[in-house]
């Protein structure tokens, strides 16, 4: 792994609450892989969503490569509809705040912060 590769990948460690959620241009709409007050938990190269309650909405893998531009993601679910599914998106990490945007799989990756047709787009603050 490389050093940019190793450093995000340590920065994306511990626990995220989504704050912001945008699919195919639409803002905040009904999401069944988020919830008011869920926490998204990173341990190595996994990644799981929790409501404060405990069902898990969401889980699955991830691999990140900082060396794009913007820097790529690809996402893996190991559960839901998109389950085994490379979905691939960008990302920006800086301090306690995570954005990615992703795609549906087979579609490219998308490189600007703003969601179209099949793209959904999520922001994160770091919680504790």
């Amino acid at each position: 792994m490389s050093s940019a590769s190793n450093h995000d990948h340590q920065a994306l460690q511990g626990a995220w609450e989504q704050t912001a959620l945008e699919d195919s241009g639409v803002l905040n709409p009904v999401d069944e892989h988020s919830a008011p007050g869920a926490i998204t938990t990173i341990s190595g190269d996994r990644f799981k969503v929790v409501t404060p309650g405990g069902e898990v909405l969401l889980a699955g893998s991830f691999t990140l490569d900082p060396t794009t531009t913007p820097k790529s993601i690809t996402w893996v679910d190991s559960m839901g509809e998109d389950a085994g599914k490379q979905l691939p998106a960008s990302y920006q990490l800086e301090g306690d705040h995570f954005v990615f945007i992703a795609a549906d799989e087979g579609m490219p990756r998308p490189t600007r912060f703003s969601t179209g047709p099949g793209q959904t787009m999520r922001t994160f603050v770091r919680r504790g």
